[in-house]
């Protein structure tokens, strides 16, 4: 077994003698434990998770979907580059959903503004899907659609070969289609990333690097 259990550890005795493990001597990735835990993935607003080390390409079509729950009312969700302009990403600002893309030509956006300010940031899950069908985009929020003209017909595919990053991004990377810095707070899970009849679903705990990110437990509720 060459990864870490998802799991809570407490009240550890070595020869009848009880570990101290609020002072430890060195740390890396342990979190507290909750009292209420769902499945999920929890970022702790201060990292990312970063996938498909070899690079991920989304070409002319993709399909994203995911659930999020977050008090935050910014935050990255998920971005996929390439060193030109070509990327997509999704995002939280001011409390709205956003999904970029720039298939050579330019950015476009589809935005969804919920009705009250922080409806999507009330701690509740929500789902997403994203859509990028050649010059087409759209956003479905809780079933609600969100679609948005792209004067750029011609320009049809996201030549990307960078890695998912997902939650934020390490300071030196770019982004074409990202326009906040802000680590997402919350909880993530069944990220799925579906191309025609192949779908593809993510496991934070397979990510080749996770900062500040938690697989496999979630908090019930903000501690």
């Amino acid at each position: 077994v060459t990864h870490s259990i998802a799991a809570c550890i407490g009240s550890l005795m070595i020869n009848s003698k009880q570990l101290d493990n609020e002072s430890p001597v060195s740390i890396f990735a342990v979190n507290t434990c909750y009292v209420t835990v769902q499945d999920g993935t929890f970022f702790d607003g201060s990292g990312f998770a970063a996938l498909v080390r070899e690079g991920y390409k989304v070409r002319s079509d993709v399909n994203i979907t995911l659930e999020f729950r977050t008090t935050a009312m910014h935050g990255v969700l998920l971005g996929v580059s390439s060193a030109k302009v070509d990327a997509i990403g999704l995002e939280i600002v001011n409390g709205k959903v956003l999904f970029h893309v720039n298939n050579g030509a330019g950015r476009i956006t589809a935005t969804y503004e919920p009705r009250g300010t922080n409806s999507l940031c009330d701690g509740k899950w929500h789902k997403l899907q994203a859509n990028k069908t050649k010059h087409r985009i759209s956003l479905i929020i809780d079933g609600h659609l969100v679609q948005t003209d792209n004067p750029y017909i011609q320009s049809t595919s996201a030549d990307t070969n960078n890695p998912i990053y997902v939650g934020g991004y390490p300071a030196d990377v770019k982004q074409n289609c990202l326009t906040s810095k802000s680590s997402f707070r919350g909880c993530l899970r069944n990220l799925m990333l579906t191309k025609g009849q192949q779908a593809e679903l993510f496991d934070f705990s397979r990510a080749f690097d996770l900062r500040g990110v938690f697989p496999h437990s979630c908090p019930g509720a903000e501690h």
